[in-house]
């Protein structure tokens, strides 16, 4: 009899891809494996999980908002009536197992299906965990992690350390630099940075782009931007007259492509982030999102930078010396060289099947 298998959470890309890495390897290895998709309504896994192939239910959840407290006031109504859908889920489709990946929609599933004896897995992306998955660790049959000391936050008995998923599109990627580079409209043999901000855009990160584009064309270093949406026609705008060396993007579905043609990257520290730039071996400069919880952007960043892997800029510093650093490290090849070198072995390239392996060992 087929397996059944539900993946709980998203809200960005960094939840969301590594979710569809574990649904993909789940299929290697038992093809007939149903998977249903649980996200929040509204979000972007509603719009990325389908086009990958995979059905998804949508949750009435929102997170904690910490610019208008305000809007918090809804949040346990909210909380209450996602919980009832998820116990709706859980009876309608019956898995042997459920998988939480993080991001709202997470909690109230993984909560329900640990009150009903159903094996819970948490695939916990970040260096620091979240309130929620702290709460569910407690109960889950395995938390799988990507970096260590993780037992500060779960049971050690538990902790399975797999890495973070990264798509296959990345892992497997035979594209050329030529390729890449004709892809994107830009000229071999000129270092050229890629900026990046995430699935939505980074605001500190196009701020801090936007006064010195012409340095790009005066110093003969090209730019690949993705902006996110919202700062896309403002900076499409401003790039018109540099559009030699700066090409702007909203979103990029072509990573791979982003990734073989530059010399260093510019981006925040999601976990997603941090494990793509590991497996690519990329020089980077990370500006963690200040806000995300606990800054558990920023603890992701340091575990490279005490590994002399990786550059940090914080992000109120990212205006004043983001564009300078970036420059000055695309000319300094011994420091890039040092970069590639120590951040080549934190790659791991199996760890979506790992996690399904794990995943497929908990049903009874």
């Amino acid at each position: 009899m087929a397996h059944k298998v539900i993946i709980a959470g998203g809200g960005t890309g960094g939840h969301i891809f590594p979710a569809i890495a574990i649904a993909n390897a789940l299929r290697k290895l038992e093809p007939d494996t149903e998977i249903l998709f649980v996200g929040a309504k509204g979000k972007m896994e509603m719009e990325k999980v389908p086009q990958a192939g995979y059905p998804i239910e949508g949750l009435d959840i929102a997170g904690f908002n910490r610019s208008n407290m305000l809007k918090n006031l809804l949040l346990p109504f909210k909380l209450l009536k996602s919980l009832r859908q998820a116990r709706n889920v859980l009876k309608q489709f019956q898995p042997d197992v459920v998988v939480g990946v993080g991001g709202y929609a997470s909690f109230p599933v993984l909560r329900q299906a640990q009150r009903r004896d159903i094996p819970t897995l948490i695939q916990e992306q970040n260096s620091w965990a979240g309130k929620s998955n702290k709460i569910l660790g407690r109960k889950a049959e395995k938390i799988c992690v990507a970096y260590e000391g993780m037992d500060k936050f779960f049971p050690a008995d538990k902790i399975l350390q797999t890495g973070n998923p990264v798509r296959g599109a990345i892992t497997q990627s035979a594209v050329s630099r030529e390729e890449a580079m004709l892809h994107f409209g830009l000229s071999m043999g000129k270092p050229t940075l890629f900026a990046v901000g995430g699935s939505l855009g980074a605001k500190a990160i196009n701020d801090a782009l936007m006064p010195h584009l012409a340095e790009f064309v005066n110093k003969d270093i090209q730019l690949i931007w993705q902006t996110g949406k919202l700062y896309y026609d403002t900076a499409k705008a401003a790039a018109t007259k540099y559009a030699t060396h700066v090409k702007v993007y909203d979103f990029i579905n072509v990573m791979d492509f982003a990734y073989k043609a530059a010399d260093a990257v510019i981006s925040r520290a999601g976990a997603l982030a941090i494990a793509e730039l590991c497996v690519v071996k990329k020089p980077v400069i990370f500006v963690p999102y200040p806000f995300a919880a606990e800054d558990h952007q920023t603890q992701n960043a340091l575990s490279l930078v005490n590994k002399q892997a990786a550059l940090m800029i914080p992000n109120s510093e990212a205006g004043a010396r983001l564009v300078n650093e970036a420059l000055s490290l695309v000319q300094n090849k011994a420091l890039m060289q040092q970069l590639e070198a120590n951040i080549a072995p934190l790659g791991g390239i199996n760890a979506d099947m790992t996690i399904a392996r794990a995943v497929l060992g908990l049903i009874k």
